[in-house]
């Protein structure tokens, strides 16, 4: 671990990353890149939509999915997505709150409290689900390599950091400010890791340490870093925590990029183009302190 305190290279200072929240659309109306509203199969007979982009290069490319926040999938994870394309991925992000809204519909037309309160209530098992659903879909696309990863933010940190431990073929796993899942289930984690937190986050950011010490003594690969000053959702929230917060989005934003990019594709630059479930009771990390880890749960399934 290492807690980031200066300023990171200018070149990454440079690297195109997703907007701040009030950007979002604008982004997502001058992206160049195709992107489309997709649904696809979960087991159980599951429909879940989902929002697929495409990045602009000559070959088969690896897949990234993109968990959402506690609010849904928003304007805001959609250009988080659309910035993964860019640099060279095929990203879906699921909206795992499809059927969950009233009249069977998703996030979309949702307000903010409305969709805290459903996404509160879901049942991780079913996220698994619908997450292995995203990943069938995308890798067999013609245009997807087989090679994937996953990347959560806030609430999807927690899950993306969760899904970690059910998936021996997953290629890696990033996640922002996510709540690491108790000690006892990383055992099953085979996929390298990355960690992004804020030092203002003190709640979600305090279960990294524990979980790096565990994964250390079973020689599992996983790298976090500590922003100082930032707060909790900084990529989302880049004007926060007087400057705190963008700094931090524009170290870990190409941090990300070449982590994936070296464990999904063999690729370290920077620039664009180039089981069962261990069933946690609630969210593993709302955004809004209403949620924590069901440590109990999570252990008596381990065993299983």
């Amino acid at each position: 671990m290492a807690l980031v305190v200066g300023v990171f290279a200018c070149a990454a200072w440079a690297q195109p990353m997703p907007p701040a929240e009030a950007g979002s659309l604008d982004r997502l109306n001058s992206s160049p890149r195709h992107a489309e509203w997709i649904s696809y199969a979960a087991a159980g007979g599951d429909k879940v939509d989902a929002w697929v982009v495409y990045p602009e290069r000559p070959g088969p490319a690896p897949v990234v999915v993109v968990v959402h926040e506690i609010f849904g999938l928003n304007d805001w994870a959609r250009a988080v997505a659309d910035q993964f394309a860019a640099e060279g991925f095929i990203a879906i992000a699921p909206d795992f709150l499809s059927g969950k809204a009233p009249g069977g519909s998703g996030s979309k037309g949702l307000s903010v409290d409305a969709a805290r309160s459903i996404n509160s209530s879901l049942d991780p098992a079913e996220v698994v689900r619908r997450i292995d659903g995203a990943v069938a879909y995308t890798t067999s696309l013609p245009a997807a390599t087989k090679k994937f990863g996953v990347v959560g933010f806030c609430w999807g940190g927690g899950i993306s950091f969760l899904y970690s431990t059910l998936r021996p073929d997953l290629g890696a796993a990033a996640f922002f400010y996510g709540v690491a899942p108790p000690t006892d289930t990383l055992a099953g984690i085979f996929a390298p890791l990355l960690g992004l937190y804020g030092g203002s986050d003190a709640r979600v950011t305090s279960t990294a340490a524990p979980a790096a010490a565990e994964l250390k003594r079973l020689g599992k690969s996983f790298e976090y870093e500590v922003y100082q000053g930032a707060g909790h959702a900084f990529l989302r929230q880049q004007d926060g925590q007087a400057g705190a917060n963008l700094e931090a989005s524009r170290q870990a934003w190409p941090r990300v990029v070449k982590f994936l990019k070296d464990k999904l594709e063999g690729k370290v630059g920077m620039g664009p183009d180039a089981p069962q479930l261990i069933s946690v009771q609630a969210a593993l990390d709302d955004c809004c302190a209403n949620d924590v880890p069901a440590s109990e749960q999570a252990a008596s399934l381990a065993s299983r």
